[in-house]
């Protein structure tokens, strides 16, 4: 991860967050934005929180999955417009270290090689859309609603643009961006902006079901696998089957392939090492 090395981490447990709330139930890591009363516009120094606590994860061998979620009536509003363009206004957490560049909440979540939840209670607005893009899976309520109102503001989704062509078709985008319109958590499960869509009473028991399932799976699989399935989309076609083969065998390799294989022959539940 870019913005954070590994030994930026080490003194996570001493660090205060202001703007998120941490836990931690076993294999699973729970990243909990904290600023209801500004429906949880991220200043830089929450942006720089979350990626911390991302980097958090993503380096801690034993988080096998990220669930995202919020306090508050909605999800995330974007950005505070008034923190980005006066810096006064938002004081940096001097608890965490120095990002070792300006952080993007994008490409923070992209670096994040281990399957993410987002549960979604409530709206999500401009900025958000990086968050829950980010996500490997989006679990939403149906009264839920998705919307980029940038251009009513005289700006534009830059950013936003990019962690959306990935999943949604290039056409969508410009419609959201263009028209501003607010789409319903049917319609963004039919953009693929959400994966999945439970009542309110059943979100987050169904978010945790899948967190036990991807924590019961190979942890060095799924991160090799998550790895490779981006950089794939790097390579010309004619050479990602080359890419990804050499991939497997390094795979084949690991520890823990091999006690999948001893595992099924032993008719038992293997133990994974994670390497």
């Amino acid at each position: 991860m870019k913005f954070y090395q590994e030994e930026d981490i080490k003194g996570f447990d001493l660090v205060q967050f202001e703007y998120i709330k941490t836990e931690q139930d076993q294999h699973i890591f729970k990243i909990i934005l904290n600023r209801p009363e500004k429906r949880n516009a991220f200043t830089p120094a929450m942006a720089e929180e979350i990626t911390y606590a991302l980097a958090y994860a993503h380096y801690s061998s034993d988080i096998r999955c990220v669930i995202l979620s919020a306090e508050g009536s909605v999800f995330c509003a974007g950005a505070d417009l008034q923190a980005f363009h006066d810096p006064g206004a938002s004081m940096r957490n001097n608890s965490i270290p120095v990002a070792r560049e300006e952080v993007k909440l994008g490409d923070a979540f992209a670096q994040l090689l281990k399957p993410s939840i987002a549960i979604v209670h409530g709206p999500v607005l401009a900025g958000g859309f990086l968050m829950i893009c980010g996500c490997t899976f989006v679990y939403s309520v149906p009264e839920a609603t998705y919307s980029l109102p940038e251009v009513k503001r005289g700006i534009w989704p830059m950013q936003v643009m990019a962690s959306l062509l990935p999943i949604v078709p290039a056409r969508k985008i410009m419609e959201m961006a263009i028209t501003g319109r607010v789409y319903s958590a049917p319609e963004a499960l039919d953009l693929g902006l959400v994966t999945h869509i439970y009542p309110s009473e059943h979100l987050t028991s169904e978010a945790e079901k899948l967190a036990a399932v991807i924590c019961s799976n190979a942890p060095y699989a799924i991160r090799l696998g998550m790895d490779a399935f981006q950089k794939m989309q790097l390579l010309p076609q004619n050479e990602q089957q080359t890419f990804l083969k050499g991939q497997l065998s390094l795979l084949l390799k690991s520890d823990d392939a091999h006690e999948g294989t001893q595992a099924f022959k032993e008719k038992r539940n293997p133990v994974w090492k994670g390497k």
